[in-house]
């Protein structure tokens, strides 16, 4: 995959199909989209999307679903051929819809089919819309398909409606109207090693500051190292315990530190993707390290049933 990113000034010199979209979570919804532009037989699939995501750069929210590098990540897998991470700033938010479709879209992009949602908006003001596509499609000469929304357990996904579900620590049905499990992706750092001290070492990880996160707590999750998928079980917070003046609330060295089943070994400076698959309890302060490795003893049995029944 091609990444573009960083720039306005861009071209593409091979006929595509587009989708265009925030891509906030990259959810069942986008995924539709992506599909879109793989059955169109010889355009390339280039996927248009905006950095930062219009939600944060508005200030609808101040954290992303999922970080610039996850959504390459994703992207990656999905089979998309270039990714435009166009940058979203107060001139480029302003530029008109029809110039943005005849200059952007038509030209440089050199657009045979175009797929968005119904809910698209873009350019000054927000005014572009599915309409203006559909308008501007043949003079342009593109052919336009809109998606309609997707929806689980009744329930009409949207990255709105995934936020929500993220901050009441519901991974496991925000992981449905993903399509995959939350993560976060991250390289593993070295922590102050209590986990080992009391028979139970961890990883740790560093989730990037405009991650959104999860309440803090315990959560099942499998981790991805090098190729290989290990269960794990995630604590995500400050670790209240042990007391350690480098892991407060809001500051960079909040962790997710995670014990994984039938493995121990030296993985530091390893990229990890921890998928946060089901909510076990809030993190607590217990009295002693002694309290806090009966209540972990505790938290890996549950999960050695949970993993055991899947």
């Amino acid at each position: 995959m091609k990444i573009i990113a960083d720039t306005v000034h861009f071209y593409i010199d091979e006929p595509a199909a587009v989708a265009i979209g925030k891509f906030d979570g990259v959810h069942l919804g986008h995924r539709k989209l992506i599909e879109a532009l793989k059955q169109q037989k010889g355009l390339a699939a280039v996927v248009f999307t905006f950095d930062p995501s219009p939600a944060v750069f508005f200030g609808a929210a101040d954290k992303e679903l999922s970080t610039r590098e996850e959504k390459r990540a994703m992207f990656g897998s999905l089979g998309v051929d270039y990714l435009v991470e166009f940058p979203l700033t107060k001139e480029t938010a302003a530029i008109p819809p029809e110039h943005f479709i005849r200059d952007i879209l038509s030209e440089r992009l050199q657009c045979r089919f175009v797929a968005a949602g119904s809910d698209l908006s873009f350019g000054a003001g927000g005014k572009g819309n599915f309409a203006l596509l559909e308008r501007l499609a043949v003079p342009c000469g593109y052919r336009s398909l809109c998606i309609e929304k997707v929806s689980v357990d009744g329930t009409e996904v949207s990255s709105t409606k995934i936020r929500e579900l993220i901050a009441e620590g519901k991974v496991a049905e925000a992981g449905k109207m993903l399509g995959a499990p939350y993560q976060i992706q991250g390289r593993i750092v070295e922590g102050n090693r209590i986990g080992r001290t009391i028979g139970v070492p961890t990883i740790n990880q560093i989730p990037p500051q405009d991650k959104l996160l999860p309440p803090f707590g315990v959560y099942y999750s499998d981790v991805e190292i090098g190729g290989e998928l290990y269960h794990g079980m995630t604590n995500i917070g400050v670790k209240p315990t042990i007391g350690d003046d480098r892991f407060r609330e809001g500051s960079a060295r909040l962790t997710a530190e995670t014990y994984l089943y039938n493995f121990d070994g030296d993985l530091y400076g390893t990229e990890a993707r921890t998928m946060l698959r089901e909510f076990r309890r809030p993190e607590r302060k217990f009295g002693s390290l002694e309290e806090l490795r009966h209540a972990m003893d505790e938290d890996i049995r549950a999960g050695e049933q949970l993993f055991a029944c899947l």
